[in-house]
This record gives C-alpha cells, structure tokens and sequence, in this order.
C-alpha cells in the first residue's frame, strides 16, 4: 500500500514539474508560446487551448501573434467548439486582413456556423447565419479553393429550411386542415420552385385539395371537386412518373365519381 502511494505522489510531482505544467505556471510568454506549439502540433488542442487562453489578452502585437491567433481558432475547430472557433476566426480576418490564413480563416469559420446548424425540426437561427456567411465568403473568393465545399454546404443547408417548411406545410394535411395545407403548400412550392421536396409537395397538395372535396357540404363540393382535378394534373403533368401516381390515380377515380352527380 505504501509502495502505491508512493508511486502515486511520485507520477503527480512528475506530472507537476512537467513543462506543460511550468508553462501553464510561467509569466512568461515566450515559455507559454513555446509549449502551446508544441501542443498544437501533437494534436494536443485542449491543452494548446488553455495555454492560448492564457497569452490571448496581452498577446496581439507581437511578432508571433498571427500565427498564435490562428493556432488558437483551428484548436478551437479541431476540438468541436464552434462558437468560439467562428469568433477566433472572425476575430483572425480582421486583426490579420492581409495574412495568407486569411481565406482559409474566412472559409472555417463561416463553416463552423454550419456545423452548429440544428436538425431541420428544430430552430433554424444558426443554418440562417451560417448560409449568410457562407454566402458572403463565396461572393469575396469566387475563385475559392475551398468554394466547392462551400457551395455543397450551402445547398445543404438550403435543402434543411426547405425540409422544415415543407414538413411545417405538410403538416397542415396530416392534421386534416385542409384548407390551411393547400396555401401553405401552394406558398412552398411557390417560393422553392428547384426544392428536391416539390413532388411531394404537388402530392400532398392534391390529397389535401382531394379530402377537402370529399368531405364537402354538397354547395361547395363540385367547386372543389374541379379544384382537385385541377391540382391532380398539374401534379401528373409535373411528375408523370412519380412514385405517388397510383395512389393519385385512385383519387382521381373517386373525384371523377363524385362529379357525375353534378352533370345535368
């Protein structure tokens, strides 16, 4: 027991005098440089982190500053942090405008808006950002190596609003507010006209326009037999091959049906 205590105390002190531990201890910020590079090139980014931490306040101005800067919001990055990664960043491109990181910086850290961006069901304030400074990193480096990338990103991040409007107007339908579900999924189709979720929005527009037809009062429900006649094809015109034909063939025969009452 003896003997494991004192191996115990013997690691700790060790570990202490380590210079790691020195620099973290040490006023001196060459010392702390130093280290915190030699952190950062291991892989070791929560330690450079903290040591960053440190030197950051009093740090700017000296000769190696911009690099320090730019060690700091790449640890920040590699080890997930994103908000602070977009603000070292942010914080890079304007202290250092004419660094060769400077469009590297702008890239990352508009991409680091990205990766906070939230599963489309919930809020969408950071995918809104992130698409504006994705933007706005693609209009002042069109030329871009990283433009590829960030076009992919912003398509992707697009296609999450889209989803979350799209599932919003849907939702109207399975609610059976059909009335609501056919403006907001006319609206839907009407502001997203390339959206890879338009099929299905023409579908279940349909099917909305369908059930509030069928479950008319009888006053109402020729108008809105025709109306979903009309929105059947349209959809068919659209997508005469669509994975939901059958099921709007179906529907049609039953709209079909019910307006052979009105023939006079």
């Amino acid at each position: 027991m003896i003997r494991i205590i004192s191996v115990v105390l013997i690691t700790l002190f060790v570990a202490s005098c380590s210079p790691y531990q020195k620099a973290l201890k040490s006023e001196d910020m060459a010392v702390k440089y130093e280290e915190a590079e030699k952190q950062y090139d291991k892989g070791k980014y929560s330690k450079a982190i903290r040591l960053f931490e440190q030197m950051a306040p009093s740090f700017r101005g000296k000769p190696s500053a911009e690099k320090m800067y730019y060690m700091f919001a790449q640890s920040y990055y590699k080890t997930e942090q994103y908000y602070l990664a977009e603000y070292q960043f942010g914080s890079f491109v304007s202290g250092y405008p004419r660094s060769e990181k400077v469009e590297e910086a702008s890239f990352l850290g508009a991409k680091s808006y990205s990766m906070l961006s939230r599963r489309y069901s919930l809020d969408q304030t950071e995918t809104f950002k992130a698409i504006d400074k994705l933007q706005a990193f693609i209009d002042r480096y069109p030329d871009s190596q990283y433009l590829s990338e960030a076009n992919q990103l912003v398509k992707e991040l697009r296609e999450k609003i889209e989803k979350k409007v799209f599932e919003n107007a849907k939702q109207y339908n399975l609610i059976s507010d059909y009335k609501s579900a056919i403006v907001a999924l006319d609206n839907f189709i009407a502001d997203y006209p390339g959206t890879p979720y338009r099929e299905a929005a023409m579908y279940y527009k349909f099917d909305s326009a369908y059930k509030l037809a069928i479950n008319s009062i009888p006053a109402k429900m020729e108008e809105r037999l025709q109306n979903a006649k009309a929105a059947y094809n349209q959809f068919t015109k659209a997508y005469p091959e669509s994975k939901y034909r059958k099921d709007a063939d179906e529907m049609l025969g039953k709209v079909e049906e019910n307006l052979k009452q009105f023939i006079k």
